[in-house]
């Protein structure tokens, strides 16, 4: 899950304290390493590399930051959560059996922690798999079926994003499997954070 890397549409929460050029330029580099990590699990031929995208028409934007292996899939609806819930919908309704969708602010994600997710997505029965992220919310989402219900009455971009969606998996009975805390880079503080 991505935004284009360019001025006025990706990482606007760093500025301050990046000028207004330099954002774009992180998050090339972070879609970069994002990308290679991912890549390194779909070489061993369990997973394929697909950037969903936003907004439509910045296709090329992406010349030369993605792996050849990857496609690109716009991001519909208006909302965060709409977003991720047409996407994962989206790319069920090609084929795909389980999906897991990533951000493309833990530019270091170790690739161990997406092995065990598509290891724990390969059980038999619907699942949700969470990678929690150290600021509340998630790093990565991995399901079975597009439960709207998992992205409904969310307060996104807060601490309670990850509890809000075990909550959720909760009231319909879905286990979940949460993987270790990992960050995510969202705004000057967790930049500027060690690690």
């Amino acid at each position: 899950m991505t935004k284009a890397p360019q001025s006025g549409i990706s990482k606007t929460r760093l500025i301050p304290p990046l000028r207004l050029l330099k954002p774009p330029a992180l998050s090339a580099c972070f879609l970069r390493d994002t990308c290679a990590n991912i890549a390194a699990i779909t070489s061993e031929g369990n997973a394929e590399g697909i950037s969903v995208y936003t907004p439509v028409g910045t296709e090329d934007s992406f010349e030369g930051l993605l792996p050849e292996t990857f496609s690109l899939l716009s991001q519909r609806g208006s909302s965060f959560g709409d977003r991720l819930f047409f996407a994962a919908e989206d790319l069920l309704a090609v084929g795909y059996e389980s999906l897991c969708l990533v951000n493309s602010d833990s530019p270091t994600l170790p690739p161990v922690l997406l092995r065990r997710t598509v290891s724990e997505l390969a059980h038999p029965g619907d699942r949700l798999v969470l990678g929690a992220a150290m600021d509340g919310g998630y790093y990565l989402i991995g399901l079975k079926k597009a439960h709207r219900q998992l992205f409904t009455d969310i307060d996104w971009s807060t601490s309670k994003v990850l509890t809000q969606t075990i909550e959720r998996a909760a009231e319909i009975g879905l286990e979940v499997a949460l993987l270790p805390h990992w960050y995510d880079v969202d705004d000057a503080a967790t930049l500027a954070s060690p690690l």
